[in-house]
């Protein structure tokens, strides 16, 4: 097999791998349905999984570079299938009769395990992505390549479980059955398919002492530090923004937050349209990612995240528009009047599509050795969705104002706009990036 169809191999096995990643991630969501029916669970509590799953990246993030330094990315990346396919198994247990005592907590236990596959496979996704374009341009549009598949996997999991809930007053795990064993399925093919595929990955660094220590690490470039701060904040502006429009469009007019009072189902189906948003996003975004620098890109998307929340916060309720939501049990189109500033905040969608590939690409751009070990760390602040989302809820609290709490979003993207244009910049590149820079010096006189 040439070296190019080996390639090819390798950046086929990641894109799938990108797309599992959102399938299983996003089941978190749908499932929150059944959680409050099967378990009786609050509104908060119902959102369980999807606090397991974040958690599982704060805990999991440097431990997988970690093993990915030791052990590799293909190794790293069986290893997470395995774990995954731990996880959809406890999460099925939680359906057993036997196990209805302990459903709830069952449940959690195998949301928590699947968050750290998905922390894994992460890990091992984007560098691969990266550096198997060459970094660079070419790596941040295979990036936004993964991310379309990543965009699609999640659009089919809300199409599938829509279809399996249906009444969402009488849905049970055993209603969701078919797409925890879609996944499992998938785990295990992929766990076959990776084990036998060639994959040229970078040789990790032998670990050996040294006489002189590496008095540097990944946290010793500017520009990788400020990059986990933008990814942390990243996640506040992608989930904020249809986190609250949901509230909003929800929430009584006479509630300490007023809102507009609308149907919760046609509410979520619109919702919906922001992540659709983010797949067409994410498909321009691989056309054009080899052409336009990440630093390009994420410029401008930043600024137009900036404008379009600033118009929705500002522009009059009075104004109206009919904007289409999807219902995904039946797979067509609805259409309902909201205010403009609505459809404003789901085209933020398209903002955002692109800066999780475009972010990471910049962060670690020039690290050399020390990206498997920087993969991991960035991967932690994935944990910024939920720090960040909680922040914008304070303020909607002491303001009585679901817009007002966009500010929290305006200075997400704010940031982001920053790092794009200032912080992205590699200040340190006198820092050896190379293994042989330390050369071992324990026999020299």
């Amino acid at each position: 097999m040439s070296q190019q169809a080996k390639q090819w191999g390798a950046i086929l096995v990641m894109i799938a791998l990108f797309a599992m990643i959102a399938f299983v991630t996003n089941l978190c969501s749908p499932m929150a349905v059944i959680v409050k029916n099967q378990f009786g669970a609050s509104n908060l509590e119902s959102q369980i999984g999807n606090y397991g799953n974040f958690i599982a990246y704060l805990v999991m993030g440097i431990p997988s570079g970690m093993l990915i330094k030791r052990y590799g990315y293909k190794k790293t990346a069986l290893l997470a299938l395995l774990v995954g396919i731990l996880g959809i198994f406890v999460q099925w247990m939680s359906g057993w009769e036997s196990m209805a005592n302990f459903a709830f907590a069952v449940y959690l236990v195998g949301a928590f395990i699947a968050g750290f596959c998905m922390c894994m496979l992460n890990t091992v996704v984007n560098p691969m992505l990266n550096i198997l374009g060459g970094g660079g341009n070419k790596g941040n549009q295979l990036i936004q390549t993964g991310g379309v598949f990543n965009s699609a996997a999640a659009v089919a999991v809300y199409i599938l479980m829509g279809a399996m809930i249906g009444d969402a007053a009488k849905a049970t795990v055993s209603d969701a059955e078919p797409a925890l064993f879609i996944a499992g399925g998938i785990f295990i093919v992929a766990f076959f398919v990776i084990l036998f595929t060639h994959i040229e990955e970078p040789a990790q660094p032998v670990v050996k002492k040294k006489a002189v220590k590496d008095s540097h690490s990944a946290f010793s470039f500017r520009h990788f530090r400020l990059g986990i701060l933008a990814i942390f904040l990243y996640m506040g502006l992608e989930v904020g923004t249809p986190t609250y429009i949901l509230q909003y469009l929800t929430a009584s007019p006479d509630a300490a937050t007023p809102g507009l009072g609308m149907d919760a189902n046609i509410v979520g189906q619109l919702v919906a349209v922001y992540w659709l948003m983010m797949l067409i996003g994410r498909f321009v975004g691989s056309s054009i990612g080899g052409k336009v620098s990440s630093k390009a890109m994420i410029t401008v998307v930043a600024t137009a995240a900036i404008v379009l929340v600033g118009f929705g916060m500002f522009a009059p309720e009075a104004w109206r528009v009919n904007i289409p939501g999807i219902d995904w049990a039946n797979v067509n189109l609805i259409w309902a009047e909201v205010p403009v500033g609505i459809l404003a905040f789901i085209l933020v969608g398209l903002c955002t599509s692109v800066m999780w590939g475009g972010i990471f690409n910049l962060a670690v751009e020039g690290l050399g050795k020390y990206t498997a070990i920087a993969s991991g760390a960035f991967m932690t602040m994935v944990f910024g969705c939920a720090v960040m989302v909680a922040i914008q809820a304070w303020v909607a609290d002491i303001t009585a104002s679901y817009m007002m709490s966009y500010w929290v979003v305006i200075g997400c993207a704010a940031y982001i706009l920053f790092y794009a244009l200032v912080g992205s910049k590699n200040v340190n590149t006198d820092i050896p990036t190379s293994e042989d820079d330390y050369p071992d010096l324990r026999n020299v006189a």
